[in-house]
């Protein structure tokens, strides 16, 4: 949520620090001056001053001492009270550091806090627990959706071989309804192979490589250059070599997903996409743009869930199993990379991968 800037808690409780000590020293002074006054060590003037009695050189040094004391109070609770605060609040800096780290994904992410018991500990053990939970939750989900994936790839790759003998037969009679048949379990097929690729994905069970993601999207393009006349909609590939650190089938297939969304879900005629790389000091960045028709930015916020197709964006000959984008997403996470969906003003859609960069290869 938006919220004005403000004073941060390590200044808050450093002032109060300070503040505290200053006005301690300021009752400490008072008191020490009235206990001298009312011993007689100090007098007024006619005009209201202060002023030593006669022969109590003492007290004549009053109050520049009590000014200088007033000066060293303010700067030691100053120092003092910001040292001691940024102590007190480490561990719950390191709690925000934990936060935003499984907010990017990393479920296995734990604080485990050191030290005897006190609320922040408190604090940091439930939410260890939590994320112990949820993460269990989460793996039980994958697992299931994987063994499911498994278990239907082999009678999908059944009937697929037997839909493709009828179909071949020259013998029969021309059926429709063979011929339907294979696409559903065409269709089928992909989407079993893109619940296993979320699954493995999500486990980031993978080996990490050095990758160009450049020579990914010339691949990606050349493959689907195919598709995209088929379409009419112009491809263009450009930009700088990206090197990025992570496995380079799961990154073709982000790739791939991204440019055959752009190729499908795009004008009737004459459309275009524009895949670009960009290398950055400590990023690589890989960006597929499109035209189509306008997408307002309710609909842009849900086209990475599941099974959400934007169907009105989508032809009926290339409706997909749903899964494009929510691959792309997974996958992304999984390589601890960023994913940005702009609906374009001209319509359209400008998707952006960032990943982390890697040295260029000699």
């Amino acid at each position: 949520m938006d919220r004005a800037p403000g004073l941060s808690v390590r200044l808050k409780l450093t002032l109060s620090y300070a503040g505290f000590l200053v006005v301690a020293g300021v009752l400490l002074l008072s008191a020490i001056g009235a206990f001298l006054w009312q011993e007689g060590w100090l007098q007024t003037t006619a005009e209201g001053a202060w002023r030593a009695t006669p022969g109590t050189t003492f007290v004549r040094g009053f109050a520049p001492t009590a000014a200088a004391v007033m000066v060293f109070l303010l700067v030691f609770g100053l120092l003092g009270g910001w040292i001691l605060a940024g102590r007190m609040l480490a561990p719950l800096d390191r709690i925000t550091h934990a936060t935003r780290t499984v907010a990017n994904g990393s479920l296995s992410h734990r604080i485990r806090l050191p030290g005897r018991q006190d609320e922040f500990r408190e604090l940091a053990d439930a939410f260890d627990m939590m994320l112990a939970r949820l993460e269990a939750h989460v793996a039980e989900q994958r697992r299931f959706a994987a063994n499911a994936s498994h278990e239907l790839r082999t009678p999908l790759s059944v009937s697929k071989s037997l839909l493709e003998v009828a179909r071949a037969d020259p013998g029969r009679a021309a059926d429709p309804l063979i011929d339907r048949l294979h696409t559903v379990n065409t269709r089928a097929i992909d989407l079993t192979e893109a619940l296993l690729l979320l699954s493995r994905a999500g486990r980031r069970s993978f080996t990490r490589e050095h990758v160009d993601l450049s020579l990914m999207a010339e691949e990606a393009t050349e493959t689907l250059l195919p598709l995209a006349e088929e379409h009419g909609v112009t491809l263009e590939t450009d930009g700088d070599v990206a090197p990025t650190i992570g496995s380079p089938a799961l990154l073709l297939q982000l790739t791939t997903n991204l440019v055959h969304n752009a190729i499908v879900h795009n004008l009737p005629q004459h459309g275009s996409v524009w895949v670009t790389t960009e290398a950055r000091p400590k990023t690589v960045v890989l960006t597929v743009e499109n035209t189509g028709e306008p997408i307002t930015p309710e609909s842009v916020s849900t086209l990475t869930e599941p099974f959400q197709r934007g169907t009105e964006r989508v032809r009926s000959d290339q409706a997909g199993v749903g899964l494009g984008l929510a691959v792309v997403e997974t996958i992304t996470h999984a390589h601890d990379g960023t994913l940005v969906l702009t609906p374009r003003s001209a319509g359209g859609l400008r998707i952006t991968v960032e990943l982390r960069g890697a040295p260029l290869r000699e």
